[in-house]
């Protein structure tokens, strides 16, 4: 678990180095979460050790947002300010993220039932 950790930690180092370096104007850690995702494409399969501490983290993933949650109360009234913008960008992006999730689940199902029927019975089971 320690290992899968120290990836975790290298890829979000990547990503932070990549966006300071080329002057990106987004977060390093989604850069190094993209890298991750190639290198795991790359790879062709979640290693034993990432999939569990990944599990794990989504598990706790609310005693992550306590420190944003926070800082949200900390500074109410900026956030006030804005808050026209905040919710609709937040609904926004909760439509868009909904619409590709459906858009690639019927993908996956399509191409789960395509891979079954010229397999046999055992084509979408992992190996």
């Amino acid at each position: 678990m320690i290992q899968a950790f120290a990836v975790l930690l290298f890829f979000q180092f990547l990503g932070e180095v990549g966006v300071q370096g080329f002057g990106l104007p987004f977060p390093g850690p989604l850069l190094g979460m993209l890298l991750l995702f190639v290198a795991l494409l790359v790879h062709g399969r979640v290693p034993e050790g990432l999939r569990a501490l990944s599990q794990s983290l989504i598990g706790n993933l609310m005693l992550l947002f306590i420190p944003a949650v926070s800082g949200v109360m900390i500074h109410w009234q900026k956030v006030a300010a804005d808050g026209v913008a905040f919710v609709v960008s937040g609904v926004l992006a909760t439509a868009l993220t909904l619409v590709v999730t459906a858009l690639l689940l019927k993908h996956l199902l399509v191409r789960r039932a395509h891979g079954d029927a010229d397999n046999g019975p055992d084509a979408g089971t992992p190996s």
